[in-house]
């Protein structure tokens, strides 16, 4: 069928799998989504591609996961939509073609919209999933590892000194945040440690929207894999607030809502462990963002700024991010001492 025009969606250009992701209009007037996909090449760095099944970042896995019909039907039974897709595979890596889905993006949800997807989550969760040999493994503390992260600036006056942090960060955050990278390996052991499930790894606001019938689609499936059951709602509520797209002054709300409706679909699920467990998770799954507080010393200076590479203002983009970071760093710090049942 004969294309009309495309338009480029917002996605994560650092990551070395996605070449592309476009939206597709046809001459019949009809629309689809196009992401393209690279194999891996000699880069190296934080995004660079995997052959390795197993890799958080192995480039075939999405190809996988569409194939998948149990994953489908399993997503389906929970209200949750695994969009159709054509797979096409090239010597030089593979195109999806997806449909594309109308409706309600999560960057737009209220608070009940995002209660709805959480409980979904929770029940898609709760029974164990098949074995499959493309799905990720290790992936907190390898995604969260290695990153490429100023340190230093941990200890340097200088950079807590620059305007946008001296002036729009709580003043505890720094011996908090400090705390958190001291306890970093606890809190990813700890994780570990908890039950396990199939999660989607970086389940947020932007991979997901709400058809009008109600029914939630979720994109982007590129790291799925092995994960703390609760561990999707850990990333889902600060995300949300680090790019801007939920206040941060409305963050304890969010995640409140989130994690008691994520342990409601567990339940209605058949799901019979402990919430407390799973609160666990949640919380000291935010050691995931260690590096992302000297990332932000390191640009403080810059002369602009971006949340989800979209300019946003610089001092509303400090202000809230550094009201999350402590909300973050308050629950890592309470996951530590919290009683284990």
């Amino acid at each position: 069928m004969t294309e009309v025009g495309t338009v480029a969606l917002r996605h994560n250009p650092l990551n070395a799998v996605t070449a592309k992701v476009e939206r597709v209009t046809y001459a019949d007037g009809h629309t689809a989504v196009r992401k393209e996909l690279k194999r891996p090449a000699t880069e190296t760095g934080p995004w660079a591609a995997s052959s390795d099944p197993r890799h958080w970042n192995y480039w075939r896995r999405e190809l996988e996961v569409y194939r998948d019909d149990e994953l489908r039907a399993r997503l389906a039974d929970a209200g949750l939509v695994l969009p159709g897709a054509e797979v096409d595979e090239r010597p030089d890596g593979a195109e999806i073609l997806m449909e594309d889905i109308a409706g309600t993006p999560g960057t737009h949800f209220s608070l009940a919209e995002h209660a709805v997807l959480a409980r979904a989550c929770g029940r898609w969760q709760a029974l164990p999933a098949a074995e499959r040999p493309w799905t990720s493994t290790g992936f907190l503390r390898d995604y969260s590892t290695t990153r490429v992260v100023p340190w230093q600036l941990m200890t340097d006056e200088d950079a807590w000194q620059q305007p946008l942090v001296r002036d729009n960060w709580p003043p505890e955050l720094r011996q908090a945040w400090t705390a958190l990278l001291v306890h970093r390996d606890a809190l990813l052991k700890l994780v570990g440690s908890l039950p396990r499930a199939r999660c989607h790894l970086d389940f947020w606001v932007s991979n997901v929207i709400q058809r009008p019938t109600g029914e939630l689609a979720l994109f982007d499936w590129s790291f799925l894999g092995d994960g703390a059951l609760g561990e999707d709602i850990g990333n889902y509520i600060p995300d949300a607030v680090f790019d801007l797209f939920w206040p941060a002054e409305r963050m304890p709300e969010l995640a409140e809502t989130c994690i008691t409706n994520y342990v409601d679909g567990l339940r209605e699920a058949g799901w019979r462990g402990n919430p407390d467990q799973v609160r666990l998770a949640v919380m000291a799954s935010g050691v995931k963002y260690a590096w992302l507080l000297p990332g932000l010393l390191g640009r403080a200076s810059d002369a602009t700024h971006s949340a989800y590479h979209q300019q946003a203002d610089s001092r509303h983009l400090f202000q809230q991010r550094g009201q999350a970071l402590l909300f973050v760093a308050n629950w890592c710090a309470e996951a530590l001492t919290r009683p284990r049942r």
